[in-house]
């Protein structure tokens, strides 16, 4: 019995090895993501330490990588907008001096339902004219066709022509807007900002950096935190009939702070912007118990080929490294256990046993003794 004791013993001695919970042994990660190659092993990555250097290396690339503007297929359209009718569209036609041809809209009779619908082959119909086409011509065109034809009944006929509806175009908007719904497209140049807007604006869990506008098959990225932020307009696309307008919600923006602090959990993004610091403190900060500062990791990419970084904070001053370190979706924060937390958690958990071997062996020495004469 005292050799199980010894036995015991020993293999508590090497309990940080293999305590239970997760803990990170850099060496086993290195032998894990050694590559094998023909011309031998390709070293697996090294665990970048957070320090100043790293933070001056992740500025500079950020300031390079920021996204060139981008260029608004419709930008030409822009400039010399100039709307055209489509079936469906209300026209509203009044002739000056000739009230019989104008059927005047009162309190109880909308625009609408008094105007004239254009029909689904783009055709319209206005006494002493006759079936005209109309789809795709501007108001200006079509005024001066019905000028041409009114001038055969009429001696120099003055009109004008307007959309008293505009059904014929849409946008549709979805995803975290408020009132998610179809957007006519009007006489006034409609673009995303201003879709959103008649949209009655974004919810609280909107992610303005992955906008997608689908358009005839194909799918856009645009980035309205830099419209908004830097003022950059070339995300303000301009939109036309079909479009599909898709804000994506946050959720797919967490980072997952695990291990040795108060509160292990999974914190959302905001604006698609989060620091080391924040995370851990959002977490109720390091447990003061378990904890071991010195080994704070950062784990990013995917298992075939993560980037760890590594945090020493056991002095206080390290964690303004922490408040400059840039988070990334889906990111993982881990803290390490102490040493000898893990030694105390292997203890509690071989003490039962420890506790059942003694008390047997208590026992049997007790019944040799009764037995000794």
């Amino acid at each position: 019995m005292r050799r199980v004791l010894l036995l015991t013993g020993l293999l508590c001695l090497s309990a940080c090895a293999w305590g239970p919970g997760m803990h990170m042994d850099e060496d086993a990660y290195r032998e894990r993501y050694a590559r094998q190659t023909d011309g031998g092993t390709e070293p697996a990555p090294e665990i970048i330490p957070i320090d100043a250097e790293l933070l001056r290396r992740q500025q500079a690339e950020r300031v390079q990588e920021r996204p060139a503007p981008k260029q608004d297929p419709l930008a030409t359209v822009a400039t010399g907008y100039d709307y055209r009718v489509t079936p469906h569209d209300v026209l509203s036609v009044i002739v000056w001096d000739h009230p019989e041809l104008t059927i005047p809209a009162g309190e109880f009779r909308p625009a609408e339902a008094t105007g004239h619908p254009v029909a689904a082959d783009g055709t319209m119909f206005y006494p002493h004219v006759g079936v005209i086409e109309v789809a795709g011509k501007t108001l200006r065109e079509i005024r001066e066709l019905l000028m041409q034809r009114l001038s055969h009944t009429i001696e120099r006929p003055q009109l004008d022509v307007r959309v008293v509806g505009f059904r014929g175009q849409k946008v549709q908007v979805t995803g975290e807007v408020v009132a998610p719904s179809s957007i006519p497209i009007t006489d006034v140049p409609l673009r995303v900002q201003d879709a959103i807007s008649q949209a009655r604006g974004l919810t609280p869990e909107a992610d303005l950096r992955q906008v997608t506008l689908n358009r005839g098959g194909k799918a856009y990225s645009l980035d309205l935190q830099a419209l908004y932020e830097q003022g950059d307009v070339s995300q303000n696309w301009l939109l036309q009939d079909g479009d599909i307008l898709n804000i994506p919600d946050r959720s797919r923006n967490k980072v997952f702070v695990l291990g040795e602090v108060r509160k292990p959990s999974s914190r959302v993004m905001v604006k698609g912007r989060m620091t080391l610091a924040e995370a851990i403190g959002d977490s109720e900060g390091f447990d003061p118990v378990s904890s071991n500062p010195a080994k704070v990791y950062v784990i990013r990419g995917s298992f075939d080929r993560p980037s760890i970084f590594k945090l020493d904070a056991q002095s206080p001053d390290a964690l303004l490294l922490a408040t400059q370190f840039q988070l990334q979706p889906r990111d993982v924060v881990f803290v390490s256990a102490h040493n000898l937390t893990r030694w105390n958690r292997i203890i509690s958990q071989i003490q039962p046993t420890v506790q059942l071997l003694w008390q047997a062996m208590d026992a049997g020495n007790t019944a040799v003794i009764l037995q000794t004469p």
